[in-house]
């Protein structure tokens, strides 16, 4: 497992101040659906004393090219933040549910020290905190913490699929971000699945299992 986005730095502040404990982490992920490639969690904490972002939505709202303008603004203003890549094995062997609460939790750790509480995106509060936590159900389009959270979630796992996308172009990886479009679905039946393709997702096991079907009719 990965614990960080290997394509940006982690930043924090090294030195949590006694103001600390009023500071709220946001948290969200990208991710869960997709048929292929890795999860993604962040955690972002803002600092009071810098200038605020103004136009902050869920990421599922913003441009891939306001995604990436507001993703530069955030690690830039943020006191904290830090990105957490689960996976495809982590993903397989835990299974998606858990490891999002994994990727979670470890999102949360690396921020703990200037923030005195989580916001989680969703109706789950993962175990094991290192402070207290809430559940926010749409978070990502009233909170802004967990916003910034979702943006920067989102931005690094499309940026991961482009390059996937360059391993394996057959899949169309840079277009749909491996989730279950009608062409994802047709190239997994055309090619079978791939390393970075979730076996733990049915779609991708019922592809396997066909194309194995096809592996045995040759062979009589």
């Amino acid at each position: 497992m990965s614990a960080i986005d290997p394509l940006a730095p982690v930043h924090g502040s090294p030195v949590p101040g006694p103001e600390s404990r009023l500071l709220v982490a946001g948290v969200d992920e990208a991710g869960r659906g997709p048929l292929a490639g890795p999860l993604t969690v962040a955690a972002v904490v803002f600092d009071p004393a810098r200038p605020r972002i103004n136009g902050l939505d869920d990421s599922k709202q913003l441009t891939a090219a306001k995604r990436e303008l507001f993703y530069g603004r955030i690690t830039e203003r943020a006191l904290a933040w830090h990105v957490v890549v689960l996976e495809v094995p982590d993903i397989d062997r835990l299974n998606i549910y858990q490891a999002t609460m994994l990727g979670m939790r470890l999102a949360v750790e690396a921020v703990a020290h200037v923030a005195g509480v989580a916001h989680i995106d969703g109706n789950r509060v993962p175990a094991g905190l290192p402070c207290p936590g809430h559940a926010l159900i749409g978070g990502d389009g009233r909170d802004r913490a967990i916003m910034a959270a979702s943006i920067l979630a989102k931005v690094t796992r499309d940026r991961m699929m482009r390059v996937l996308h360059e391993t394996h172009p057959e899949y169309g990886f840079a277009v749909h971000k491996g989730y279950g479009t009608p062409a994802h679905l047709a190239a997994l039946d055309a090619h079978g699945p791939c390393p970075q393709h979730r076996h733990s997702f049915a779609p991708v096991r019922e592809a396997a299992a066909r194309r194995a079907g096809l592996g045995q009719v040759a062979l009589f």
